[in-house]
């Protein structure tokens, strides 16, 4: 792989519109099924402790259409490259308070998307592991600790294992075969989302033939007393949830590229939301039908054996069917990790192609019509996170987006209906403010009532702080707001 040199023009780089409806859906349902289910239920019934966790899956998928709404009224009045980043410095200012505010996402983005993009790639090393358990055998572990003030002790455990390298191959072949034309992208898009559509068809197959409603509602004493360890418990399955589901908006960082967007972005939202939450609820269902739950909230706790379909396959069918869909969940994995990978990669592009990010990453491949800096940059990002854990990087990223990302964007939906009421609209929210404040309040639930929450709020807190103070030099230096009233800053400079 050769990196060209950037030819110099004053010229916008001109993306390809090569995505339509069925390419964006297949995108999202892709970004949204990963690996995410078929090795995080273990964590969620550990979560609740026992099979009510299916209630953070139920309160997930309704919080993933309430956002979703916002995400289809915002990606349809402002379709481009960029989603939040877009949507944020025109809801608060592009000048003002937006500034700073598209300028914080794009940075949490910076730690955000790579650590998505490593749960995918981790946790298709970890179903590796049923072929090659020596892949499990821990190398060498390391905590860091950190006394910040205010914020407490900042905690970061490092793991070095054989799957760690698998995990960033994963990382760097998914760069490599992104590194193309956006066209055939869209026509690998359909053959990945065929293998998951496939591999989810037979885990409910195998999971409803072979179901066991009792044991599928064993319910535990006090399944649904509504104590502090419930609400806890419902906080961190719902986190979970989110991780899984999420992926949603996937098709809103790519709307320079997507066909008629006003009409594709929404429906391609709705329709992966909906076919996507009606699936995670059947698969689980049969899941713990066949798997007993309290074998799940083990291998949770422990964080080890977390191929929980690979052992459904082996006791209904046999090691050959376990060896199978483990290839198949491995598949899907990769799928995952591809089309994150190709979302993402477009948000940086986008904000430094408006002079609010650095310059680098708004070069555009003078053949092929991608910014390939900022492919490139994610995916090497993205492999340094590979040595992180997969439970502290699921709720690491979710943490730092809701307080930098999804809480400012469903209250900032509002915020623009009102400055701006005569702005076109090709898609409105349905029952307008009640999902955008359904959203709102669900994150917040989902930020405050985990246990032991203040860990990953901490990293949040690093974030912000230090994105403030690379936001403040900058501004200081160029005559950005707050520091000067320059209406229109270079495009590409620093």
């Amino acid at each position: 792989m050769t990196i060209p040199r950037e030819a110099e023009s004053d010229a916008k780089p001109q993306l390809v519109r090569g995505i339509g409806l069925g390419s964006a859906t297949a995108l999202n349902m892709i970004d949204m099924i990963g690996v995410g289910p078929f090795i995080t239920i273990p964590l969620i019934v550990s979560a609740m402790g026992g099979p009510q966790a299916m209630l953070g899956w139920i309160f997930g998928a309704v919080l993933a259409i309430c956002d979703g709404l916002v995400w289809a009224e915002l990606g349809a009045a402002m379709p481009g490259s960029g989603g939040s980043y877009r949507y944020l410095k025109e809801i608060y200012g592009p000048q003002k308070l937006g500034r700073l505010i598209s300028f914080l996402f794009i940075w949490q983005l910076s730690f955000s998307a790579p650590l998505s993009i490593a749960s995918g790639a981790v946790g298709l090393s970890q179903y590796a592991a049923f072929f090659w358990p020596r892949l499990e055998v821990v190398w060498s572990t390391r905590t860091w600790a950190l006394h910040l003030p205010f914020l407490g002790t900042l905690q970061l455990t490092w793991v070095a294992m054989p799957a760690t390298l698998l995990a960033i191959g994963v990382c760097a072949l998914t760069g490599f075969l992104l590194y193309r034309r956006i066209t055939a992208i869209a026509r690998l898009t359909k053959v990945l989302w065929a293998g998951v559509m496939a591999t989810i068809g037979w885990i409910i197959f195998a999971g409803l033939t072979h179901f066991n409603a009792h044991q599928a509602f064993d319910l535990p004493p006090g399944a649904f007393s509504f104590s502090r360890d419930f609400f806890h418990g419902l906080g961190g399955a719902m986190l979970i949830a989110a991780y899984d589901i999420g992926g949603y908006y996937n098709v809103c960082f790519l709307g320079d590229e997507v066909k008629e967007p006003g009409k594709n972005i929404p429906r391609a939202l709705l329709l992966s939301i909906l076919a996507v939450a009606c699936l995670y609820v059947v698969m689980n269902v049969s899941i713990l039908g066949v798997v007993p739950w309290r074998e799940l909230a083990q291998s949770g706790a422990s964080n080890s054996k977390l191929y929980v379909v690979s052992t459904l396959m082996q006791r209904v069918y046999g090691h050959g069917a376990a060896s199978m869909i483990s290839v198949l969940v491995m598949w899907t994995a990769f799928a995952s990790v591809f089309s994150l990978t190709l979302g993402y990669s477009r948000v940086p592009y986008a904000a430094a192609l408006d002079g609010n990010y650095f310059r680098a990453f708004a070069r555009v491949h003078p053949i092929y019509k991608f910014p390939y800096v900022s492919l490139l940059a994610l995916t090497g990002v993205a492999a340094l996170f590979c040595f992180l854990r997969l439970a502290d990087l699921i709720a690491s990223l979710i943490v730092i987006r809701i307080v930098l990302q999804f809480l400012v964007q469903s209250i900032g939906v509002i915020v623009l209906r009102v400055r701006r009421p005569d702005m076109p609209r090709p898609f409105r929210m349905w029952l307008y403010p009640i999902p955008a404040l359904v959203a709102a309040a669900s994150f917040l639930f989902i930020l405050i009532s985990r246990r032991d929450f203040l860990r990953e709020v901490r990293y949040a807190g690093v974030v912000l702080v230090a994105g403030l103070a690379i936001y403040g030099v900058r501004a200081w230096r160029r005559g950005d707001w707050p520091f000067g009233d320059r209406s229109l800053v270079v495009s590409g400079s620093d």
